[in-house]
């Protein structure tokens, strides 16, 4: 395979990295880029989304620069495969989200005023829906959610969606109490598909109580998720450390190691 020569420019250029790109993907680049597609790298935008939450997550800055920087590739990608099927470049996807973001911020780009954050997204709502008609789409609100979503992060936006629009619980004791009432209605549920049915009401109800607290819920569930993970590893460690088999213990002794780990975490 022949070499190709760098790319003319800086290498902390924006053009440098999109001509990095472009020769990847001409003949005589990588026979493995060359191939790609905008479906087969569905799973690699997602998969590099996640790498620069956990980037964020661990504070770790470095790791996040290099994370943003494979996420980027992933945008650049998808824009050259556009270039060469004909349908679009990275300059018409900078182009429309510039003009995006300059239309959405009259409060900034142009003379409206507004007061505070409420203000802020209800007339951010207002110019969706104003583009929504223009573009013929459906006027509701709920339009634009990714069906690929996480489901815990859809069920939040739906749910701030529609709070904007006026459609929400007066407090948060009535979304307590909309909790018990799917608890209750799960134990009631006899087959499967009505349990799958009340399991999916709790989570939703439970997911409406993290927007009234403020807290994201796919984050509290990640987050609680991997201090799981970390409190088993800490048994396992344990365990083996004493020369214990810890998969032969009963419930009671890995409920001791348990909250010897728990303990461990809170000592200074």
């Amino acid at each position: 395979m022949e070499n190709n020569k760098l790319p003319d420019g800086n290498r902390d250029s924006f053009d440098f990295l999109v001509e990095i790109v472009n020769q990847l993907r001409r003949p005589g680049g990588c026979p493995w880029d060359r191939e790609q597609t905008h479906s087969t790298l569905k799973r690699n935008l997602l998969e590099e989304s996640y790498e620069v939450i956990d980037a964020i997550d661990s504070e770790d800055r470095s790791a996040l620069v290099e994370e943003l920087g494979d996420l980027l590739v992933q945008i650049i990608f998808h824009a050259d495969i556009g270039h060469e099927l004909g349908s679009f470049s990275i300059s018409d996807v900078i182009q429309a989200i510039n003009e995006k973001m300059i239309r959405r911020h009259p409060h900034v780009f142009s003379d409206l005023k507004v007061s505070d954050v409420a203000e802020v997204e209800k007339n951010w709502d207002r110019i969706k829906a104003q583009e929504r008609q223009e573009s013929s789409e459906s006027k509701s609100i709920l339009e634009g959610i990714p069906s690929s979503l996480p489901s815990l992060s859809a069920a939040q936006l739906i749910q701030e969606r529609v709070v904007r629009a006026g459609f929400d619980w007066e407090n948060v004791s009535d979304v307590l109490d909309k909790i018990s009432e799917e608890i209750a209605e799960f134990k009631e549920a006899v087959s499967d598909a009505e349990k799958l049915h009340e399991i999916g009401d709790i989570l939703f109800s439970v997911v409406n109580l993290s927007r009234w607290y403020g807290i994201y819920a796919e984050e509290a569930l990640r987050n609680t998720n991997k201090r799981f993970r970390e409190r088993y590893i800490g048994m396992e460690d344990i365990a083996e450390r004493r020369g214990i088999d810890f998969n032969s213990l009963d419930l009671k002794d890995k409920e001791l190691l348990w909250q010897e780990v728990k303990r461990k975490e809170i000592l200074p």
